[in-house]
């Protein structure tokens, strides 16, 4: 800048030069702001053996999960999501590439037909392949980015399949043992059938109701003032909101509950059946606990294999 402003002094710059010099000077700082982007997205974060982990692996990562997780989340609450799990990516990206190594190691390879087969699964949330495309422009991704992360987890799940799943045994003793010792994991709850309707009048709710009391016959009430009849049912403690629980579990059989206002509509319930409490014998509750047990032994393979890797591995994050 110093020997701009001293040739300033000794040239004059005709207004055409001036504007010239102003676009090369815009034109120099775009280029320079892309060059310094580019060398950002570059800029190595780990690195694990033989591996590098560039900072766009880690962004395309983040994208990729972000991506996965809007099946389940959507708006802000995705974006909660995302920021929670943030921190822990780049260990989760490490062990990845560790998995892949020995993915490689073994010489795994995964049918193209597989990869096709979950790109379509993904697909099928959206409207169309354009807004199938716009979502993943929106992430900084393109369709061959999502191939590739889809190839690296069926490879992830194929060694992890070989080494520790296969080896899993689940023995029937353990299942029985499971079971007499968390007996009460095994207990079914009271189980509650109900009618209701929905009425949008506070008044007309109260109508109804004196109505139900001199004459308890509900789908008739119901009919006269041309209410829809709706059945349900639920268990208690577990699926109900409270206000709505209370009002279901103090009820007798047969009787019908005072209006509860619920999101300016009123609730009017009628229980028609209930269904006790029991224990589940084993031979309704094997299935469940196989798949526990089936799973702890998974988490605890899979978390001892890695350790395994980990110690045998160079990995080295490079702080900022």
């Amino acid at each position: 800048m110093d020997k701009i402003k001293n040739q300033e002094s000794k040239i004059k710059i005709t207004t055409q030069k001036l504007k010239f010099f102003v676009l090369s000077c815009g034109f120099t700082f775009c280029v320079l702001a892309f060059t310094l982007s580019c060398f950002a997205q570059d800029k190595i974060v780990a690195i694990v053996n033989n591996d590098i982990i560039t900072q766009k692996d880690l962004n395309d990562f983040i994208n990729f999960m972000r991506m996965q997780l809007s099946a389940e989340y959507k708006e802000a609450e995705l974006e909660n999501k995302v920021e929670s799990i943030k921190s822990d990516l780049l260990d989760r990206l490490i062990e990845d590439r560790i998995i892949l190594q020995e993915a490689k190691k073994d010489k795994l390879e995964i049918d193209g037909n597989k990869v096709k087969e979950k790109i379509d699964q993904i697909k099928r949330r959206y409207v169309s392949d354009r807004e199938f495309q716009d979502a993943l422009s929106q992430q900084g991704l393109v369709q061959a980015d999502l191939e590739s992360r889809i190839r690296e987890q069926l490879l992830m799940y194929n060694i992890i399949d070989t080494r520790i799943r296969r080896e899993i045994l689940i023995k029937p003793g353990e299942v029985t043992d499971f079971y007499q010792q968390n007996l009460e994991e095994f207990t079914i709850p009271e189980l509650r059938e109900f009618n209701f309707i929905i009425i949008d009048d506070k008044d007309l709710s109260r109508e109804v109701f004196n109505n139900l009391k001199d004459n308890q016959d509900f789908a008739g009430v119901a009919k006269k003032y041309s209410l829809a009849v709706e059945k349900s049912s639920a268990k208690k403690g577990q699926e109900l909101r409270e206000d709505i629980e209370r009002a279901i579990f103090t009820l007798n059989l047969g009787e019908s509950s005072e209006p509860t206002e619920i999101e300016d509509s009123f609730y009017i319930f009628k229980l028609v059946n209930i269904i006790p409490s029991r224990q589940q014998v084993l031979s309704e509750a094997q299935d469940r606990i196989y798949a526990f047990l089936f799973e702890m032994k998974m988490q605890e393979g899979l978390t001892r294999w890695l350790g395994g890797l980990k110690e045998h591995s160079y990995i080295k994050i490079l702080e900022d």
